[in-house]
C-alpha cells in the first residue's frame, strides 16, 4: 500500500510573517465586503456576531487538533498525511478530496468575485450579453475579467511560493490598515439604534449565518498543507495557526459591528451587493467606498493565493500516495511547485465566471460541507493517533487533548448537520447538491483510475 511522502521536495522559504499572512489572508478574502449585509439581514447585527463568535470557537477547537498534528507531521498535504496515518488510504482520500472541494470552491468564488468588485470600481463592466442564470445577466466582458484573473493567479503560483508569499504579506497589510480605518470610523460615527433588530429570527437566523462560517474560516488549514515550505520550528507552526484563527474571529465580528452601526435596516434593504463599501461611503464619502473596494480586491488576491497553494499541495500529496493520477504529483523542474495540480485548480476556477454572481452563494454552501467533513475526519485522526501512537514526537501538545479532540469531532458533526435536509440552512436543490454530487463522482472516478493504474 502506498504511503504518504514524508521527505520534502519543496523549498523551505516561508517565515513567521509569511505563514501568518498566508492563513489570515486566506480566511478574510472578499466575503466581508459582499456578504456582511446578508449576515445582518439573516440574523441581525448581534445575531451575526454571535454566529461568528460561536463558529469561531468551533474553528479554534478544530484548529487545536490541526496545530498538534501539523507540528508532529509537518509534511505537504496536511489532512491527507494525518488521516492516512490514522485511518488508512480510503478514508484519507475522502477527507482530502472533501477539503479540496472547499479550496476549489474558494478559488472559484474569487474568480467570480473579481469582476464583481471591478464592476463596482469601473461601472459598465457588462458588455456583450451571454445568458441569464437565476435571474442574473451574464456578460462577456464580466466573464473575461474572471478568466484573465484566474490565468494570472495560476501563473503566479506556478512561478513559486516565495513570490506568492511576498505578494500575500504586502496585500494583507493593506487590508488590515483599511479595516482598522473602517471599524474606527464606524465606532465614532455610527449609532447603536441602526443595529435594530439586534437579533433576528432567533436560533434560525443564527443558523443561517453559522452555516457559512466554515467557508469563511477555511484557510488556517493552508498552513499544514504548505508545511514542507515553512522555515519555522515545528512547535511554532501550531502557534501561528491558532493566532491566525483568533485574528479572523476578531476581523469578522468587527466588520459586522461596523456595518451594523452605520447602516440601518432601510439602508441595508436598499444597499447594492458591496454593503461594506456602502457603509464606508457613509463614513468617509465616495473616497471611503473606493478605498474599501480596493481592500476587497486585495482580499480576493490573498484568499485566491492561499487556496491555490493549499489545494495544489493537497492534490500533490494524494497523487504522490497513488490516490490520484500520478501526473498530478509532479513538481516544476525550476520553481519546485506542483504545476499540474495548480493548473487543475485553475481549470476549475475558470468555469465559475460563466455562471455569474449567483454561483457565489452556491459555492459558499457546497464548499462549506466539504470543509466540515474534512474537519471531522481530522479530529477523528487526532484521537486515533493519540491512542495508536502516544509516543509520536509532538512539538506542540494540546492540553486536555482527548477532550479537545472529542469536542472538535462533535462540533464538526454538528456543523455538518446544518447542511442536511430538514435544517433551515440545508443545501439548495439542485444547484448546491449538484456541485457536491458532481465533485464526489469526479473524485470516485479519479481514485478508481489511479488505483487501477497502480494494480497494473
Amino acid at each position: 500500500m502506498n504511503q504518504p511522502v514524508t521527505e520534502t521536495n519543496f523549498l523551505r522559504v516561508l517565515g513567521r510573517r509569511e505563514v501568518l499572512a498566508l492563513a489570515f489572508g486566506a480566511m478574510i478574502g472578499w466575503s466581508w465586503v459582499v456578504l456582511s449585509g446578508t449576515w445582518i439581514f439573516s440574523a441581525g447585527t448581534v445575531g451575526a456576531i454571535l454566529a461568528f463568535l460561536f463558529g469561531g470557537i468551533v474553528m479554534l477547537v478544530i484548529g487545536l487538533t490541526y496545530a498538534e498534528l501539523a507540528s508532529a507531521l509537518p509534511f505537504a498535504g496536511g489532512e491527507h498525511i494525518y488521516s492516512h496515518r490514522a485511518l488508512g488510504a480510503g478514508a484519507s482520500f475522502i477527507c482530502t478530496w472533501a477539503i479540496i472541494l472547499g479550496y476549489v470552491s474558494v478559488a472559484t468564488f474569487e474568480a467570480v468575485a473579481l469582476p464583481t468588485v471591478l464592476d463596482s470600481l469601473i461601472p459598465g463592466l457588462d458588455k456583450g450579453f451571454l445568458w441569464q442564470i437565476a435571474g442574473w445577466n451574464v456578460y462577456f466582458t464580466w466573464v473575461l475579467t474572471g478568466v484573465v484573473g484566474t490565468l494570472a493567479m495560476t501563473i503566479l503560483n506556478v512561478r513559486g511560493v516565495r513570490m506568492t508569499a511576498i505578494v500575500q504579506s504586502v496585500v494583507v497589510l493593506v487590508i488590515l490598515i483599511v479595516g482598522a480605518l473602517f471599524v474606527s470610523g464606524a465606532l465614532f460615527t455610527g449609532e447603536v439604534a441602526n443595529m435594530q433588530p439586534l437579533l433576528k429570527d432567533g436560533a434560525s437566523g443564527i443558523a443561517l449565518v453559522l452555516v457559512m462560517v466554515p467557508f469563511m474560516f477555511v484557510g488556517f488549514d493552508t498552513i499544514p498543507q504548505a508545511a514542507e515550505e515553512i522555515d519555522l520550528p515545528f512547535k511554532d507552526i501550531g502557534r501561528v495557526l491558532i493566532v491566525s484563527v483568533l485574528m479572523a474571529i476578531a476581523w469578522y465580528s468587527l466588520i459586522v459591528l461596523g456595518v451594523g452601526l452605520v447602516l440601518d435596516q432601510a439602508a441595508l434593504d436598499s444597499a447594492a451587493d458591496v454593503v461594506t463599501a456602502e457603509a464606508s461611503e457613509h463614513i468617509y464619502g465616495e473616497f471611503g467606498s473606493t478605498v474599501l473596494l480596493v481592500a476587497g480586491l486585495a482580499g480576493i488576491i490573498t484568499s485566491w493565493n492561499a487556496f491555490i497553494v493549499g489545494g495544489s499541495r493537497a492534490i500533490y500529496a494524494l497523487a504522490q500516495s497513488g490516490l490520484l493520477p500520478s501526473f498530478l504529483g509532479t513538481l516544476h523542474p525550476v520553481y519546485r511547485t506542483p504545476r499540474n495540480a495548480i493548473l487543475l485548480i485553475g481549470a476549475f476556477s475558470v468555469i465559475g465566471p460563466f455562471f455569474g454572481r449567483p454561483v457565489l452563494v452556491w459555492l459558499v454552501n457546497a464548499g462549506g460541507l466539504g470543509i466540515v467533513i474534512a474537519y471531522a475526519m481530522v479530529a477523528l485522526s487526532f484521537l486515533v493517533l493519540r491512542w495508536k501512537e502516544p509516543n509520536l514526537d509532538r512539538p506542540y501538545i494540546v492540553p486536555c487533548g482527548y477532550t479537545v479532540g472529542i469536542a472538535a469531532l462533535i462540533l464538526s458533526i454538528g456543523l455538518g448537520i446544518l447542511y442536511l435536509p430538514g435544517s433551515p440552512s440545508a443545501l439548495l436543490w439542485p444547484e448546491e447538491w449538484v456541485i457536491l454530487i458532481g465533485w464526489s463522482v469526479l473524485g470516485f472516478l479519479l481514485y478508481a483510475l489511479s488505483r487501477r493504474g497502480r494494480v497494473r
